[in-house]
């Protein structure tokens, strides 16, 4: 009897999630849509079943509609996320039939939606996604956590580096805008997985306990100083998503899956602030988006509290749909 090569691998059992980030943008807050699993808060989630499941969408929406009543528009695939140790809870993957596995990779989806529709499942509801990234809203200046808390977290992180401190002081000027650097909106993931191997996240500590690993080297975060937690690696994948959602803002007219049908410029520029988190120069906004074609009037206007009627806009559907069209220029006001 022949034997297999030495270096052939050993088979693992390896599970498939599949989560979703909704958003939409509700009274100028950048909202995503959270489930609650046993008092912590997740992304909609659910196994992938090759039986059942065609495709990884199929299956992702057949998810969020089951855990939330509602159903997604617009989708586009994410991300794939499979770091040990960072698992979706086994006990809540074995309840919806996926088995445990050894190893557990989540295929990420980011799905918008132009309001936060009503949620009807008791365990479903909208959240602000400030609250688990609160460093990232720039619309009222420089967020007091990040000044008070998470830069003097980072100098005592970046002086521990030993032989890795100038790495380490390059990577947290070039994440948070530091040192001449400009802070960039879309390095949400980046900022995030910084702060969770500088120990500035509930997470690490919470992942490092539950591999039987020693915590990291700084003094764990309490209450909700650096956000609020979520299961797994679900403050992860929404990071990503925010982060995606940013960039794209810049080079595509998806801004438009987040706004009613008609819209006054003003409206088109809140939610679009609440997305970046930067509040924008008004006047220099209204030229670039009028110039860019992306938007035509209805000829409709619309009465606005204590001001003149505002026109109303509807998004150029010949230009949305031409794949050549950019996205949005950003005129935003530095802090």
């Amino acid at each position: 009897m022949s034997k297999a090569p030495q270096n052939t691998p050993i088979a693992a059992n390896v599970a498939i999630t599949l989560n979703a980030v909704l958003a939409a943008v509700a009274d100028n807050r950048p909202m995503a849509l959270c489930v609650n699993v046993e008092g912590a808060l997740a992304l909609p989630y659910g196994p992938f079943d090759p039986e059942r499941h065609r495709t990884f969408e199929i299956g992702v929406r057949e998810w969020v509609t089951r855990q939330t009543h509602l159903s997604l528009g617009y989708v586009e695939q994410l991300y794939t996320f499979g770091d040990k140790g960072r698992e979706a809870p086994l006990a809540a993957l074995a309840d919806a039939g996926a088995g445990t596995g050894d190893r557990v990779v989540s295929v990420g989806y980011l799905a918008l939606a132009r309001e936060t529709a009503p949620v009807s499942a008791a365990e479903a509801g909208w959240r602000d996604w400030y609250a688990f990234f609160p460093w990232e809203d720039w619309r009222g200046g420089e967020p007091a956590v990040l000044k008070e808390r998470i830069e003097p977290a980072l100098d005592a992180w970046v002086a521990r580096g030993g032989p890795n401190e100038t790495d380490r002081r390059a990577r947290a000027a070039a994440a948070f805008g530091r040192d001449g650097a400009d802070w960039d909106e879309a390095r949400t993931l980046d900022r995030y997985e910084l702060m969770y191997e500088a120990g500035l996240v509930a997470e690490a500590f919470r992942d490092r306990r539950e591999a039987g690993l020693e915590p990291p080297d700084a003094e764990e975060p309490k209450g909700l100083e650096t956000g609020v937690a979520m299961i797994s690696d679900h403050r992860r994948i929404l990071a990503t998503a925010v982060g995606r959602l940013r960039g794209k803002l810049r080079y595509r007219p998806v801004i438009f899956e987040l706004t009613p049908p008609e819209f006054t410029l003003l409206q088109l520029q809140k939610i679009t602030e609440a997305i970046v988190g930067y509040a924008f120069h008004k006047q220099n906004f209204r030229r670039s988006v009028e110039k860019s074609g992306l938007v035509e009037r209805t000829g409709q206007t619309t009465q606005q509290a204590g001001g003149r009627p505002a026109a109303l806009f509807r998004a150029n559907s010949d230009k949305s749909k031409d794949r050549a069209a950019g996205g949005l220029s950003i005129p935003r006001i530095q802090a």
